[in-house]
């Protein structure tokens, strides 16, 4: 898929207060450490997370998805009459009906003929919001549309907790497939696109590249639909090393399909920002595509894995801390569970964030080209 007449004008994303980190975890795993005489620091190690946070208990994912569309909005400082379409692309939903994004359409203001939907596709679920807005873009049906979404992990990684600590009867390999529910964490992003024609920034999308591996579809899985508002206790269960080993060659597939549709070379490409999964995934995903590790962004450190979030909101922090500068060729590589990959191409010319919340000081200087620890 190739465009002509879409930029990527702005971000607005909101991260939440409370800050949990792996000890943290590790300190609330007590009676599983002690039983399976686990050493401790083994989940930072593992993953390469020091922290991920939590929004506060009660807090559904429209608020915080108004939010961040409130503040992507202020950044263009747009007339909201130009946005003809909302889609909410996040895991979590306030309800299973109605869409999550008449909630937040209506707390927005945005117009009566405004087409407005959920998207749900694992982590993806943004990045194929910003097709979707796209396309209806290039053909002329809107000027301007916003994509958003909000992720909760605090249920997930709670329940996961609970359920570790009480089933005495786990053996090391059998709590393999939980290890990935303790990396989420929560987040919130919002992504305005607009024509050329209204841009203020000129940050053309060049090309939209997506496979399906759809073989690997039961590699992670949760358990019956649920949504926050139903008071969820949500489990996953993942194959962590079988899901980054056939995502990574997904993703490699996908990468070569991507450079030949935007007519460049791994070289012409100036930064990326990846899918946020832990520190083994996105080392082995750079080496598969031949990427240098300083020409790529992470947050994974400081915010874990937020899931649909995770991609933009790690663009916007990257856009913020000056990693991108004027007619970069900017590479967005999302792997989704399912296997699905989503890859998007980007010329940057000119930065529009706002944001509430803040990454720890010491996150401005690590996260770009950051050596993390590797389980061996």
């Amino acid at each position: 898929m190739r465009y002509r007449n879409v930029c990527v004008e702005s971000f607005g994303y909101t991260l939440p207060s409370e800050v949990v980190t792996s000890d943290d975890i590790e300190n609330r795993l007590q009676p599983l450490y002690r039983r399976l005489r686990l050493p401790e620091g083994r989940l930072e190690l593992m993953t390469g997370i020091r922290e991920r946070r939590f929004w506060d208990r009660g807090v559904m994912p429209s608020q915080k998805s108004v939010e961040s569309a409130e503040l992507a909005i202020s950044a263009a400082t747009i007339d909201r009459e130009y946005i003809g379409a909302l889609i909410h692309g996040s895991v979590c939903r306030d309800y299973l009906e109605p869409a999550t994004a008449s909630t937040v359409h209506h707390h927005l203001g945005l117009a009566d003929d405004c087409v407005i939907y959920d998207v749900s596709n694992a982590c993806l679920g943004l990045l194929n919001g910003v097709i979707q807005v796209a396309n209806m873009i290039e053909l002329g049906q809107i000027r301007a549309g916003l994509v958003v979404g909000t992720e909760s992990s605090r249920q997930l990684v709670e329940t996961t907790i609970d359920a570790l600590n009480s089933n005495e009867s786990l053996t090391r390999n059998q709590i393999k497939s939980a290890v990935a529910s303790l990396t989420i964490g929560s987040g919130s992003c919002a992504i305005l696109l607009t024509d050329r024609e209204l841009s203020q920034t000129d940050n053309c999308l060049k090309v939209a590249q997506v496979r399906a591996n759809t073989r690997f579809h039961q590699l992670c899985h949760s358990g019956a639909d649920e949504a926050v508002g139903s008071g969820m206790q949500p489990l996953m269960q993942t194959d962590a090393e079988q899901l980054m080993r056939e995502g990574v060659a997904t993703g490699a597939a996908t990468f070569e399909r991507f450079l030949a549709e935007a007519a460049w070379g791994v070289s012409d490409l100036q930064k990326t920002f990846c899918h946020q999964v832990g520190s083994a995934h996105r080392k082995l995903m750079l080496e598969s595509l031949g990427i240098e590790p300083g020409k790529d962004f992470s947050t994974l450190q400081w915010l874990g894995n937020t899931g649909s979030v995770a991609l933009p909101i790690t663009m916007a922090v990257g856009l913020q801390q000056g990693h991108v500068s004027p007619d970069d060729n900017l590479g967005l590589l999302g792997i989704g569970s399912g296997i699905n990959c989503v890859m998007l191409g980007v010329n940057w010319q000119r930065t529009l964030v706002e944001s509430q919340g803040s990454l720890p000081v010491a996150a401005a200087a690590s996260s770009a080209g950051d050596e993390l620890p590797v389980a061996r």
